[in-house]
């Protein structure tokens, strides 16, 4: 039931019949969609490419609470009453967004079933994400923490074939998005390598056999190469 409603109702064409309300915009690497602060009056779905969503403390640190690819929304945060942007959107790679203003997308959810059952278990999927990453953040080391992000830009355990991830993502980003610091990123990604778990020549490809890290109770791999204990900060 769940690929026939898929083959079913195209998300994305639908949305690109929509007249009034819409807009669609292509955009380079690394450009700004909305900053922190500005007007939440807008639902954006990404068409191709990826973009990162990262929040800004009052004492200047930046912190990367996602990364997002084609087929996402982001924005809803209007929806519930949000009147301003709690966090700044730019892409990560050349990228096309459609843009739905407040008034119309709640037209849409209004008028059209299919739509807004897709988009409600979206919102659903997003808590449950949301939820496992603050559960991740409390119990985990940074080592299985790193492997299960990799996992997840790589589209495990979706319907689709995993994907290669962008080079680009530094071990700073991904530092910032599990909580620790871009040495231990670096240590835990050459060990991957070597262990044979990732690939990354250009891309980071990732193996099923990263899995293990996350699975395993212990997730320190035992190896002649590696004799270094994390200490997490």
């Amino acid at each position: 039931m769940k690929n026939a409603t898929k083959i079913s109702f195209d998300v994305a064409e639908f949305l690109s019949k929509i007249g009034d309300g819409r807009s669609i915009n292509s955009y380079q690497k690394a450009s700004v969609v909305f900053v922190q602060g500005s007007p939440a009056d807008s639902v954006f779905y990404i068409q191709s490419g990826k973009v990162k969503i990262a929040v800004v403390s009052e004492q200047g640190r930046e912190a990367v609470v996602a990364i997002l690819g084609a087929g996402d929304f982001f924005g809803e945060g209007c929806l519930a009453g949000q009147l301003l942007r709690m966090a700044t959107v730019t892409t990560m790679a050349a990228s096309v967004i459609l843009r739905l203003e407040k008034q119309s997308i709640v037209r849409i959810l209004k008028d059209e079933p299919e739509f807004s059952s897709l988009f409600i278990s979206h919102l659903l999927s997003r808590n449950i994400r949301i939820e496992e990453d603050l559960i991740d953040q409390l119990f985990n080391s940074s080592e299985k923490r790193l492997a299960r992000l990799l996992l997840i830009l790589a589209n495990f355990g979706k319907d689709e074939k995993p994907e290669p991830i962008f080079a680009k993502i530094s071990h700073e980003t991904l530092a910032e998005m599990i909580g620790t610091t871009r040495s231990r990123v670096s240590f835990f990604m050459n060990k991957f390598r070597k262990l044979g778990f990732i690939e990354y020549n250009g891309t980071i490809e990732v193996h099923k056999s990263l899995l293990n890290v996350v699975l395993l109770d212990n997730p320190h791999i035992r190896d002649r190469h590696f004799r270094e204990e994390e200490t997490d900060e």
